[in-house]
């Protein structure tokens, strides 16, 4: 599958996580929802948690080359983020789509309980 359908699939099963743990946390208010979550769901937050898990060695090797192919994938110009943080950014969601279109949801929520802890 095209890896930036697998970005679209994993942008959307991302946000879902981080909303459900968002809502679990009990904030009350969709602003502080909406707020918090920015921590999470940015291109450059999720470039930074890319960094995390790369650095924390949690993602193998078949994972690593998951994301460099939506990493390195040809997306159209972003004018409010660099495009290294983006490509990051969409390579991370394309592992996660990849993830979930292969039903591997006990690895995604291993990789999200990771994101939302560290």
């Amino acid at each position: 599958m095209n890896c930036l359908t697998l970005a679209y699939i994993g942008d959307a099963v991302y946000e879902l996580f981080i909303r459900n743990y968002l809502v679990q946390l009990n904030i009350g208010k969709v602003k502080d929802l909406q707020k918090k979550s920015l921590e999470y769901v940015s291109a450059k937050s999720q470039s930074q948690h890319l960094d995390r898990l790369m650095d924390a060695n949690i993602l193998t090797d078949a994972e690593i080359e998951i994301y460099k192919t939506g990493r390195n994938a040809h997306t159209g110009k972003r004018k409010n983020i660099d495009v290294i943080t983006y490509h990051k950014a969409t390579g991370l969601e394309c592992l996660i789509g990849s993830l979930y279109l292969n039903q591997n949801y006990e690895r995604i929520k291993e990789i999200m309980n990771f994101i939302v802890r560290n």
